[in-house]
């Protein structure tokens, strides 16, 4: 059965057509707002959207049965419709869109990549992987969270998110993002969990260029994003991306985990404003 995701939209700047479009993805236990907040103001002249994970930030908290066998490709159908409503307002209905996604919301931007290159202009994947590990710590996670709540993340996600110093030098920051940690649904974080348990985009890059693969890599200009203290989704995880689709250029920010966006807001603002910009130019 196919999940049916309610998810958050922030219209974060949408004018019209005659500027590009440019989707923002989350992290699991983010908000968009929280996590993308230093780097959109540094995007001038391009429309930005962001979506949030069911029970995240700007999203209603979820009905459980809702949810019940979310994967990642239901959330990037559920993307594609908040697309479709930004689209409406802007006059471009069906138009490729520019997106960049951190985590599972790069998880998401990878699944478009793959099944629905057509709809894109070009993608920055960030901090993510094509599958995160083996199943079992994943299911556990989610049936925790469930039965307990979200802040019994807070410790780990602490842990995980930051780079080396990250806390003491920009404790603002890091005290938004866990705080959008607490407050997110704990069915829509236990759903999410169980879609990363999932999630397994591996055989789709060999038959995107991959290592021994007859076809030919995606045809859509993709930079990958790494962050060097990155534990959940290391720089060989990205590179591995980078392997299968033919990513223009791959980065590994120094210093920096699983956050980027949020840790390295200016470093990533120039990445995906070059990756805009070469793309509006072509």
């Amino acid at each position: 059965m196919t999940a049916d995701p309610a998810l958050g939209v922030v219209p974060f700047a949408l004018t019209d057509a005659a500027r590009p479009l440019l989707v923002l993805g989350p992290s699991l236990g983010t908000s968009v707002t929280a996590l993308w907040q230093d780097v959109v103001p540094l995007l001038p002249d391009v429309d930005v959207v962001g979506w949030d994970l069911p029970g995240h930030g700007s999203a209603p908290a979820p009905d459980p049965r809702g949810l019940a066998g979310l994967t990642v490709p239901d959330l990037a159908r559920a993307v594609l419709d908040v697309v479709a409503r930004a689209q409406a307002e802007r006059g471009d209905v069906g138009a490729p869109f520019w997106y960049a996604g951190v985590s599972v919301g790069g998880a998401v931007g990878l699944h478009l990549l793959l099944d629905a290159p057509g709809r894109l202009h070009g993608a920055a994947l960030i901090c993510t992987a094509a599958s995160f590990g083996e199943p079992g710590p994943w299911l556990d996670r989610a049936r925790l969270v469930e039965s307990a709540g979200t802040p019994t993340q807070v410790e780990g996600s602490a842990r995980r998110w930051f780079g080396p110093g990250f806390v003491e030098r920009e404790p603002r920051v890091v005290l938004r993002l866990l705080g959008s940690l607490q407050t997110a649904d704990r069915f829509g974080y236990g759903a999410v969990c169980r879609a990363l348990a999932a999630w397994d985009a591996r055989p789709g890059l060999a038959g995107a260029g991959g290592p021994g693969s007859s076809v030919p890599a995606s045809s859509v200009p993709v930079v990958t994003i790494a962050g060097e203290h990155d534990l959940p989704a290391p720089p060989a995880a990205l590179a591995e991306i980078a392997r299968g689709v033919g990513a223009v250029r791959s980065e590994v920010l120094d210093g920096v985990a699983h956050l980027a966006p949020a840790e390295a807001p200016a470093r990533v603002a120039e990445l995906v404003r070059d990756l805009v910009t070469a793309g509006v130019a072509r």
